[in-house]
């Protein structure tokens, strides 16, 4: 009878021990762990505003269910990707289209009419410093007093990028015939329109000084 019943009581200790550690292999197997649940699954959710590194509005994509549960829902940065979510986000998408677009529009139209009076300053200022500069250049002179190389728009338009260091194009210059004699010059300048007048001038000009070599 006692050895019966020693034997008993060693079997239920083996069989108590063998089912403690198979449920401490449950418990620690990484393998069983990660098929217990949502924790290592991705939902899919519509963004309804541009989240950083995330995706834009109105695009589906794949998050945590811990993000999503604590930091997209509670500020409705997203929502579940079902239909009738979907259907909303596609409506809203809708009618902040349009606004968008004329928001874009009325950018473009700042910018440019930025760009436009930025050009008409640096416009007016190239006008000023070539009114108020004299431009000199030398020649060898023949016999009668006339130059040997005649002065064209093209060398006007590079002695003033060297020696008052501002950019024009020789279409700004109004020179009909290139200078052939010694003297001092003043040659029209071809700005547009919308740069304003010099006081007490009819238009902006360009002082040659042609010297003898």
């Amino acid at each position: 009878m006692a050895l019966s019943r020693c034997g008993r009581d060693t079997l239920r200790r083996v069989i108590s021990g063998a089912s403690a550690e198979s449920r401490c292999d449950r418990i620690t197997n990484p393998v069983l762990f990660s098929a217990h649940g949502l924790r290592y699954r991705k939902l899919e959710v519509i963004l309804t505003t541009t989240v950083d590194k995330l995706g834009r509005a109105g695009e589906t994509v794949k998050v945590a269910p811990g993000h999503f549960r604590n930091h997209l829902m509670p500020k409705l940065l997203a929502v579940p990707n079902i239909d009738k979510y979907a259907f909303l986000i596609r409506e809203q998408r809708k009618l902040y289209q349009k606004e968008e677009e004329e928001i874009v529009t009325e950018t473009k139209a700042d910018d440019a009419k930025k760009e436009q009076e930025a050009k008409m300053k640096e416009y007016q200022t190239a006008a000023k410093i070539l009114d108020n500069a004299r431009l000199v250049l030398r020649r060898y002179i023949k016999i009668n007093n006339d130059i040997r190389d005649p002065v064209t728009k093209e060398e006007i338009v590079a002695e003033v990028a060297r020696q008052l260091k501002v950019d024009i194009k020789p279409e700004n210059l109004q020179l009909s015939t290139p200078l052939k004699s010694l003297g001092e010059y003043e040659v029209p300048l071809r700005l547009p329109r919308d740069v304003p007048r010099p006081e007490g001038k009819i238009q902006w000009t360009l002082t040659v000084k042609i010297r003898r070599k």
